[in-house]
């Protein structure tokens, strides 16, 4: 019933592309359960004619090399960690204007972004929940912006 109501509304709506998040968690299901979710996506992007982009951890690709038709279906691009840079900077930026936070962190100084890189690993999934738990951390101290050692105690909770 979903999958029909997914299949429709993906029809009315023609979008060009389907992005698809943590598909390494086709390896929790059971051997039918990832069949019947590689064939949807195999149905999908054949008959609605669109992109696919397909987005998770290194057991993606473990997940895909399960059928032949999948595996060649897909370049794999492997995104590389962040490292000291202005992007990463800009990412840090854009973080900060969104956090609910009084005064201004200034994540994109040096030292916050060399710790923001060493709790996350260079890893994006990392910074999002690093930096929510940073800035609760700020809201309760009363300082109401992130410092480094924010980061780092967020960094402990984190893990």
């Amino acid at each position: 019933m979903l999958e029909h109501l997914s299949h429709e509304l993906l029809r009315k709506v023609s979008p060009r592309m389907l992005v698809v998040d943590e598909v390494h968690h086709l390896l929790s299901g059971n051997y039918r359960e990832q069949r019947a979710s590689l064939n949807l996506l195999k149905f999908l992007a054949n008959d609605l004619q669109m992109t696919i982009v397909l987005v998770g951890t290194h057991d993606a690709e473990i997940a895909l090399q399960t059928d032949s038709q999948m595996s060649s279906r897909f370049a794999r691009f492997e995104m590389p960690r962040w490292q000291e840079s202005e992007a990463f900077r800009g990412l840090l930026a854009a973080f900060e204007r969104v956090l609910p936070l009084r005064r201004p962190s200034n994540l994109s100084r040096r030292e916050a972004v060399t710790a923001i890189l060493a709790a996350s690993g260079g890893l994006t999934g990392e910074v999002s929940p690093l930096l929510n738990s940073a800035t609760e951390l700020a809201i309760r101290d009363g300082r109401e912006m992130i410092d480094v050692s924010h980061i780092e105690h967020a960094r402990n909770s984190v893990l």
